[in-house]
């Protein structure tokens, strides 16, 4: 438990350290909002940039690990969204981001450093294809429908078209539309290239975490259980849930089993928080506020949700 304390602790450190540069007005919220656009525009494109463009895909595809991990990130989609429309009454916004909250996991800074402690072997394989699907898949799907809900009464086709326009020209499709590019043409990037989109690209997760802090400030969290724990739920338990059903389904269909400790890596990546950048993501859509409350209940209680998790796993 110690472990997973020492992964998740910077998190609340980054986060604690914006709400007091915030709450002493060394900030103010509007220069959080300027904080997360710079996130949006620049550091988060170019981490996504890097995520596809290094390393080969003919190299980490594993098409059973794949099927699971993408199928039950769906499900959750699909059950987060229509729980949120329906139960919660939430309008197409906060339905959208909702889902986005119990089917992307925090992959890359928590899911990975977990992953190299109890299941080293596993770690790069998972990650990797893990990045493929949420930022090839997940994300473009959840920025279009969260994007179709800003259109008017036109015709179907041409909100479709409009929409999909809007996703096309956000920086981070673009910069994920570029890694892939390079990727699939073999294409080399130049050195002093790497290290400038690097640099942005370190600045994601800090700043990400910095913003959420923010954010909290003067922020009623009492009021917020009813739309807050239901995410947090579907994440912590729900999502690892769906991946373990669909790769057993998958199995009973006669697809090959993924291997048992791969299986055990996707299990733990969906069980680990959603993405750091959730709230940014959500600034352009009046749900920041909602997203950060959402985000730091659910980095709190995955504390002990992942050390249940880790406990099933080795028994």
């Amino acid at each position: 438990m110690s472990e997973i304390f020492s992964i998740i602790s910077p998190i609340y450190l980054a986060i604690l350290l914006g709400y007091i540069a915030t709450r002493t007005e060394v900030f103010t919220k509007d220069d959080m909002r300027l904080f997360g656009k710079f996130v949006i525009n620049f550091a988060l494109p170019a981490l996504v940039f890097n995520a596809v463009s290094q390393r080969p895909i003919a190299e980490i595809l594993n098409a059973g690990y794949l099927a699971a991990y993408l199928g039950g990130s769906l499900l959750m989609l699909a059950l987060g969204f229509a729980f949120a429309r329906r139960a919660a009454g939430l309008n197409h916004s906060g339905s959208t981001f909702a889902a986005m909250g119990v089917s992307c996991s925090n992959s890359g800074y928590i899911g990975l450093p977990i992953l190299l402690l109890t299941i080293p072997e596993a770690a790069s394989t998972a990650l990797a294809m893990n990045l493929i699907i949420e930022n090839v898949v997940m994300l473009p799907l959840l920025l279009l429908m969260a994007e179709s809900s800003r259109q008017g009464d036109a015709p179907a086709h041409r909100l479709f078209l409009e929409t999909l326009g809007r996703v096309a020209r956000m920086p981070l499709v673009l910069g994920l539309a570029a890694g892939l590019a390079l990727n699939l043409l073999g294409l080399g990037i130049p050195a002093p290239v790497t290290r400038s989109v690097t640099l942005f690209a370190q600045a994601s997760s800090a700043l990400s975490l910095f913003v959420i802090g923010g954010t909290l400030v003067g922020l009623p969290l009492r009021g917020m259980a009813v739309s807050v724990l239901p995410v947090a739920l579907g994440k912590l338990v729900g999502h690892p849930l769906a991946v373990l059903v669909v790769a057993t389904s998958l199995t009973w269909l006669g697809m090959a089993p993924v291997d048992d400790k791969l299986l055990a890596a996707g299990i733990l990546m969906a069980a680990v928080p959603m993405l750091s950048i959730y709230p940014i993501l959500a600034y352009g859509h009046g749900l920041a506020e909602r997203t950060a409350a959402t985000l730091l209940v659910t980095t709190a209680a995955s504390f002990l949700t992942l050390s249940g998790a880790l406990w099933l796993l080795r028994t």
